[in-house]
């Protein structure tokens, strides 16, 4: 049967006939086309309907073989290459899709469904702001409405007060715009409400439970809120519609790796890579989760093939050198030093650059030249990072303040009952994942990470107070009775079940900012165990100053500010000593060191546990370690760590006016241990 539109029809009406046949019947619309193609010659229209006909009746290469065609012999028409990505893309050829559909929505950009795609594939290779301009442009393209494309453009452009007036003033005439709630969500992320993006995006799924584009951002948002529990829900049902969705997968990486599952995440990268083997981000979050669940030499070939990548890629650099066991060699040294001769290179891969390049002169012996690179990556570090020294010591004296023997006697018997968590607190680089590594040998405890539940609840707490912007959670915390101690440590208890995978009674959190939090987790967790690791003060601080933290830890990049900060832990420490004596174990580092078993009974015997030779081997744990230490613990104790900070004491000069008496009585705090006065009436900020 002949399936021409009739001898008169024209082409126009041809066309638009195969169009239409291609939604029914892929191979009438096959046929169609050909006989369009053997009428009026290769046009171009037709050619671009026959390669989809092609792909709908399976015969994909043949498809992309015609549009490559077009591509080239119509170089500035964006269709062919629009479609040509796409079909690349669920060929799963995602560095060939990003490619072509690159160029193609620069010519074509009104393709809703193809920058929604290109922002799969962006949020897939870690590009995460390219991901959102793209999926704005989706939004954009989507919706003919005036209001939202005028909204679209002001999201493009970040212009955000703009782009939340156009779009509540929409919302207000039609609050079911789903197009909007979206974008509006979008704005609250920006503006880091998570809680009202959170809202939002909810509000937009329960009116269209089909938006997979608001579901990834309602999935991204709440990885970001620290749900992981809910984000996992959301991309797998985005993956359950999807099952090649890009953006989604490597969220669900990431997401398996913040709560402890690396052999499923390392298999979604290396599925991933096969893809996009030319994104060098993706191959460095690979590394990282193959660090951390001790696939030590995997992990440096990830990360060398990152830098093979993208040279100029500090990240991966700093990645190597944080292995703290590698040693780079004097190709690699040259190769860093060419890159940061660069005028272009972006100030976090400089400072990361430089941090690397300290620690490999410092392997080398060259501590002069070593610490010159730490010192730069330092200040490039703490121009990005604004830090205020005062802000702590108002924390550590309004924590002081509040928690006198009256009102701790006064709430005794509050909180939630469990023992199940050992908190180990101190300042980072202390020493804490080497206790952790001990204590998470014994059977009966489970290692999980530095969970960041016990700040949530201080900021959740904060924004219960009468002045949501600023203040200290400790005044909300003073008003509450013994229930509400009593659903706070429930809460914290809820939050963290997903980081334990086995039934081991008693689990870590190893946050170590959370010695400004001693008083919170006594009052709402009265029976969990706290363990302070302390470390001398010219080794710690240095080791810190040495560090390139990915987030937090601000104070770690001026050794005056890292200096005070020692200080000011010693002062809340010593405050706990007093009025709650016996309830924080120290561990003293060097102490560790020198008589390990002795330490580990006595650490043990705190923790109501039996002593057990595994805490002695602790070297032989094969659990996943998440922080800096992680090779490192891997090895038996060696006493050659205690004393490298003296290799550059010349240079500490600053570091050891601000530690002040605290070098004379370690490990003990000064009799006097008040820091420096505040300089300003300003609310301090933080937790």
């Amino acid at each position: 049967m002949s399936v021409s539109a009739g001898p008169s029809a024209s082409l126009g009406q041809a066309l638009a006939h195969a169009a239409r046949l291609l939604e029914r019947s892929p191979s009438l619309a096959l046929a169609q086309t050909e006989e369009i193609i053997s009428a009026a010659g290769p046009h171009p229209q037709a050619m671009l309907l026959q390669a989809r006909a092609h792909e709908a009746c399976g015969s994909r290469d043949v498809a992309v073989g015609i549009l490559q065609t077009l591509a080239k012999e119509h170089p500035g028409w964006g269709d062919p290459q629009v479609e040509l990505g796409l079909m690349l893309a669920r060929a799963g050829r995602g560095n060939e899709s990003l490619r072509w559909l690159g160029r193609g929505l620069a010519l074509s950009p009104a393709h809703p469904h193809a920058w929604r795609v290109m922002g799969d594939h962006l949020g897939a290779t870690g590009d995460f702001e390219g991901a959102d301009r793209a999926y704005s442009m989706h939004a954009r393209h989507a919706a003919n409405d005036p209001r939202l494309m005028a909204a679209g453009d002001a999201l493009i452009g970040n212009r955000i007060p703009e782009a939340e007036r156009l779009l509540r003033a929409q919302l207000q005439q039609s609050p079911t715009d789903v197009a909007a709630i979206r974008m509006l969500a979008e704005v609250a992320a920006r503006l880091g409400r998570l809680d009202d993006s959170e809202t939002l995006l909810q509000r937009c799924l329960e009116l269209a439970p089909g938006f997979q584009a608001a579901r990834q951002n309602y999935a991204m948002v709440l990885h970001r809120a620290n749900k992981p529990e809910q984000a996992l829900e959301q991309i797998n049902r985005l993956l359950a519609d999807d099952p090649g969705n890009p953006g989604a997968r490597n969220l669900k990486a990431v997401v398996l790796c913040r709560v402890g599952d690396y052999v499923p995440a390392i298999d979604l990268y290396d599925g991933i890579l096969s893809e996009y083997p030319d994104h060098g981000r993706i191959w460095l979050s690979q590394g990282h989760a193959l660090k951390t669940a001790g696939l030590r030499e995997r992990a440096v070939a990830a990360y060398r093939r990152s830098i093979a990548l993208d040279p100029g890629f500090g990240e991966a650099y700093w990645s190597l050198a944080n292995l703290k066991t590698f040693r780079f060699d004097a190709e690699d040294i040259q190769a860093m030093a060419t890159q940061l001769r660069r005028h272009d290179l972006d100030p976090e891969q400089r400072s990361q650059f430089e941090f690397a390049l300290g620690k490999a002169h410092e392997d080398a012996g060259d501590h002069a030249a070593s610490f010159a690179h730490y010192r730069e990556g330092n200040q490039i570090r703490r121009k990005a990072l604004p830090y205020r020294a005062d802000d702590a010591t108002a924390r550590v004296r309004r924590s002081s303040e509040l928690f006198t023997p009256p009102f701790l006697a006064s709430r005794h018997g509050s909180g939630s009952t469990a023992s199940d968590p050992i908190f180990i607190v101190g300042l980072p680089r202390s020493g804490s994942t080497l206790v952790e590594q001990i204590l998470s040998s014994h059977p009966a405890v489970e290692g999980t990470m530095e969970l960041p539940e016990v700040i949530a609840l201080t900021h959740d707490l904060r924004r219960q107070g009468a002045d949501a912007r600023g203040g200290s959670y400790h005044d909300v915390l003073a008003t509450l009775d013994a229930g509400e101690l009593r659903a706070l440590g429930e809460r914290y208890l809820d939050r963290t079940r997903v980081q334990r995978k086995t039934d081991a009674p008693f689990f870590i959190d190893k946050m170590p900012n959370n010695f400004f939090h001693v008083g919170l987790i006594h009052l709402m967790l009265p029976n969990a165990r706290i363990v302070d690791v302390r470390r001398h003060p010219m080794a710690c601080c240095f080791s810190g100053y040495k560090q390139y933290f990915a987030r937090g830890q601000n104070f770690s990049y001026g050794l005056q500010d890292i200096g005070r900060y020692y200080r000011d832990y010693l002062s809340l420490m010593a405050h706990f000593d007093q009025v709650l004596p016996g309830r924080v174990h120290r561990v003293v580092y060097e102490h560790l060191v020198e008589d390990t078993e002795a330490q580990v009974r006595s650490l043990l015997d705190y923790c109501g546990l039996p002593f057990d030779p595994a805490c002695l081997r602790f070297f032989e744990n094969e659990r996943p370690v998440r922080t800096a230490s992680s090779e490192q613990v891997r090895q038996p104790i060696y006493r050659e760590g205690l004393d490298q900070w003296r290799h550059f004491q010349p240079w500490l000069g600053e570091l050891e006016a601000a530690l002040g008496p605290a070098l004379d009585t370690y490990p003990e705090a000064p009799p006097e241990t008040a820091t420096a006065p505040i300089q300003s009436n300003d609310t301090p900020r933080g937790e």
